[in-house]
């Protein structure tokens, strides 16, 4: 009687064969898609990163930044990328919690287009104003934004810097105008020329021009105050009892990709998000988290976190685009 059948056979040699895959990956060159502008946060995390995947496995990795589009660009072009291992998306909850209550249409599906990878950092953001703006307080502009509602605006160049507006507003009770931005760079440079009024802002992209003095901080979003600015009271304090709001990173591949080639990715940028490099070059100098898992963890995380940010979206009575 023949014991081995022809399919146990066939398919022992695809799981060899993927093992060996993995082994010897990558055997080239590793390009990190970036869904916003150089020297935003996700791009300075993703540098950062494959500076400490290079050093381990000698291959070099690009930066792709394909901005716009509130990360449909980024996204669409990874999900449709071959399922190898070789095109992985740094990414935030932007694109993988937020987008899906935003837009009524994705060109990409966040959870069965791809394969997470692990979580890489956790942050919060800075409520800034230029010098020269009359409030010096989130008490203050919140006065002056209920005074004249509807006269201030806010700029965003990522889901969570625009929820983070839209949530004090809601919470504040005042109405501001929001101007969408392709990223928060891009804002920035706006709000130091003077063409919008506030924007709430990861601290990577914000933080540096408060200690140029170019702009004034006026709160934290988040629940606890940041190392790299103990005299900067959250948002919470300043007056908005309950306030926070943060924002994650994390990297993702194709769907399909082999588990043997995500699990070598995962201890790829796992170990190169824990290493002192990459705490020198990103996360002290902007006060991020590192926040590593394995791929279910990020993929449960995911799913808790989108629910979170579906419930934000419908408090804050946002209609979907």
């Amino acid at each position: 009687m023949n014991l081995f059948h022809p399919f146990a056979v066939v398919a022992a040699g695809l799981v060899l064969a993927g093992t060996v895959h993995a082994q010897g990956f990558p055997e080239k060159p590793i390009t990190f898609v970036v869904p916003f502008a150089a020297g935003t946060a996700t791009d300075q995390i993703a540098r950062a990163l494959g500076n400490g995947v290079t050093a381990e496995s000698k291959q070099s990795v690009v930066i792709d930044n394909k901005a716009g589009a509130s990360g449909f660009i980024a996204s669409q072009f990874v999900a449709k990328a071959p399922a190898d291992g070789y095109t992985v998306l740094i990414t935030t909850n932007t694109t993988h919690a937020a987008n899906e209550h935003l837009y009524k249409k994705l060109p990409y599906d966040p959870v069965k287009d791809f394969a997470p990878i692990t979580g890489l950092g956790k942050g919060g953001q800075i409520m800034v104003v230029s010098p020269t703006f009359p409030a010096k307080t989130v008490a203050e502009f919140i006065a002056l934004a209920k005074k004249e509602p509807g006269k201030y605006s806010f700029g965003s160049g990522s889901s969570s810097s625009r929820m983070a507006g839209e949530l004090l507003q809601q919470m504040a009770d005042i109405k501001l105008l929001h101007v969408p931005y392709k990223s928060n760079t891009l804002a920035v440079t706006d709000l130091l020329g003077g063409q919008i009024n506030m924007m709430i802002t990861d601290t990577a992209t914000g933080l540096p021009q408060v200690k140029a003095g170019k702009l004034r901080a006026l709160g934290m979003s988040s629940a606890r105050r940041s190392p790299l600015a103990p005299d900067v009271p959250t948002i919470a304090e300043a007056g908005v009892k309950g306030y926070s709001m943060g924002y994650w990173f994390a990297a993702y591949a194709p769907a399909n990709t082999p588990p043997a080639v995500v699990k070598r990715l995962n201890e790829l940028l796992v170990k190169a998000a824990k290493s002192d490099a990459a705490k020198t070059a990103f996360y002290e100098p902007t006060g991020t988290e590192v926040f590593t898992t394995t791929p279910d963890e990020m993929a449960k995380f995911q799913t808790g976190e989108s629910q979170k940010w579906g419930q934000i979206v419908k408090a804050a009575g946002i209609e979907a685009e």
